[in-house]
């Protein structure tokens, strides 16, 4: 029997379901929260037919499950969220209110690469507003072909190629506030082209031992400072490879760049982010490249670039098949990094530039100047952003 604390319909009286149960958000970048929440086991005297997340600083969004995306939030005001349940017989009442997040605009980091040698430099763009990048602060060593991975708070970087030769080390930093990185844990094995990927909880770092190609892949839990765990196997061995793409949290898609004796191979594979395993075929890419970049909306995975190529091609990360041409790139070099919010991709760096190029993710086409990083870097670790919890 439902607890009667929705709204009132006629002779059955207050047959609202119970309100929804541990309800949490996260996101807040560029405005744009996601309100996660448990449906309530009691529904009233009637199927649930949707549910309701509102922020207490007046917006809200609907929407038929769990999460619930929320819009329109106001850059630096706290806000607190509610959900509700809602069927035939009316609305429950609200839930308890979650955390309280300030929404900030969307960051994109690039970390390292080269510039007459390794560089330590970390510098930060906000993704939503074109214009040059700023310096953020330094990783602890000077390091190029590393890769990056985030949640909505935190990225960590894999720094790759040091001056001493390869390393395994994970670095962190708190993407809202400027400073230099602390330590996280190490890798399995030492890589020195790299590239990562993440939902909003746990990352992935694959390949790039170059001399020493390996098909491992490692995982973190993002939150929780500590060393990789094996996470499963691609199917060839690389030396380089283009960056990562994930799709909301569930896929992750890695597009093979050099593969020792395989030359540059065009192949896309797939990981499943949530669950161990090794990697499944997904389809080709248009060209056979490396060292180029990817970026990705919740729906859509773009390749950018490569070694002397400025193709950008693109795939929709819930459907196997080959990529479909997306574009082209403003150069032809190598060594690039992307970030991206839930609809803009930023494509930064290349062998001695310092262009940063964008594309709007949905909207095949292409790019468009961005502004400068602050240095001209090759092999630049791969981004990271804040936007939407690893989907760069």
């Amino acid at each position: 029997m439902a607890r009667r604390n929705g709204g009132f319909v006629g002779q059955d009286g207050l047959d609202a379901p119970d309100p929804p149960t541990g309800v949490t958000v996260s996101g807040g970048a560029d405005g744009v929260a996601s309100v996660a929440f448990t449906a309530p086991s009691d529904t009233g005297t009637s199927a649930i037919t949707g549910f309701v997340a509102t922020a207490s600083t007046g917006v809200g969004a609907t929407g038929t499950s769990s999460p619930i995306s929320v819009t329109g939030l106001t850059v630096g005001t706290a806000a607190t969220f509610r959900a509700y349940a809602i069927n035939v017989y009316g609305t429950s009442s609200g839930s308890d209110a979650t955390s309280s997040i300030t929404p900030s605009a969307s960051r994109g980091i690039f970390s390292g690469g080269e510039v007459s040698g390794n560089i330590n430099k970390i510098d930060f763009i906000s993704i939503a507003t074109t214009g040059n990048a700023t310096d953020f602060g330094d990783t602890s060593e000077a390091h190029s072909g590393g890769a990056g991975v985030s949640s909505s708070t935190r990225g960590v970087i894999q720094l790759g190629a040091i001056d001493s030769g390869r390393s395994n080390a994970l670095e962190y930093i708190t993407i809202s506030t400027q400073g230099n990185t602390t330590d996280f844990g190490d890798t399995s094995v030492n890589r020195s082209s790299l590239c990562g990927n993440a939902n909003s909880t746990r990352g992935l770092f694959y390949t790039g031992t170059t001399g020493q190609p390996s098909n491992v892949v490692d995982y973190i839990t993002i939150a929780s400072t500590g060393d990789a765990t094996d996470f499963g196997d691609a199917s060839l061995a690389n030396a380089s490879s283009f960056n990562g793409v994930t799709c909301n949290g569930t896929r992750a898609l890695f597009a093979i760049g050099s593969a020792g004796d395989a030359g540059n191979p065009n192949t896309i594979e797939y990981f499943t982010v949530a669950s161990t395993g090794n990697a499944t075929d997904f389809g080709d890419r248009t060209v056979s490249k490396h060292s180029g970049a990817a970026v990705c909306s919740t729906t859509r995975g773009v390749f950018a670039g490569g070694d002397s190529d400025n193709v950008i091609d693109f795939v929709t990360i819930a459907s196997t098949g080959n990529a479909t041409d997306f574009g082209d790139l403003n150069n032809n070099l190598a060594g690039k990094a992307g970030v991206c919010n839930s609809t803009r991709g930023c494509i930064g760096g290349g062998t001695g530039r310092n262009d940063i190029d964008y594309i709007t993710i949905a909207s095949a086409g292409n790019a468009t100047d961005f502004g400068d990083l602050t240095v001209a870097p090759y092999l630049i670790a791969g981004g990271i952003s804040n936007a939407h919890g690893g989907l760069g």
